[in-house]
């Protein structure tokens, strides 16, 4: 597995970074060729569900996630929520992690450990490299101010 590891630093407080990072479906709008459908009713909780499929036509393939812990930020303290991804062809988990930051602003840490069937193991590395690219832009996009 590929373990993905990377922070960032926002100028909002927690309740909103936690608020932008959770909203699944707007995960399509930073992630290229990818649409999100929450096939739960809201609001996001354990047991959650909701699926990204990224892809174009027949070279596609469905990312389910579900959410197996929510502890969302309260008075300005910090939030966890983790996914377990229960793909055929994505495996693992993720976690994304707000905390408050000096002067009102929050800090996101995201971890992730990713297995793609077919990629073997030695290349791991790459796959960490590639990760780390695309959910870094990804978590930039979602912080970023509407």
């Amino acid at each position: 597995m590929a373990l993905v590891l990377l922070e960032r630093v926002s100028p909002s407080p927690v309740d909103l970074s936690w608020r932008r990072l959770t909203e699944w479906r707007r995960h399509a709008d930073v992630v290229p060729l990818t649409r999100v459908t929450v096939a739960t009713a809201p609001p996001t909780r354990v047991g959650t569900v909701f699926v990204a499929r990224s892809g174009v036509g027949p070279v596609a393939f469905d990312d389910p996630m579900e959410v197996v812990v929510w502890r969302p930020p309260q008075d300005g303290g910090p939030g966890l929520c983790r996914l377990v991804k229960r793909g055929s062809f994505v495996r693992g988990w993720a976690e994304i992690e707000v905390r408050p930051e000096g002067g009102g602003g929050s800090r996101v840490v995201w971890r992730e450990e990713i297995r793609v069937r077919w990629v073997p193991g030695v290349l791991d590395p790459v796959l960490a490299r590639a990760g780390r690219s695309m959910f870094g832009r990804a978590v930039e996009g979602l912080l970023r101010e509407d």
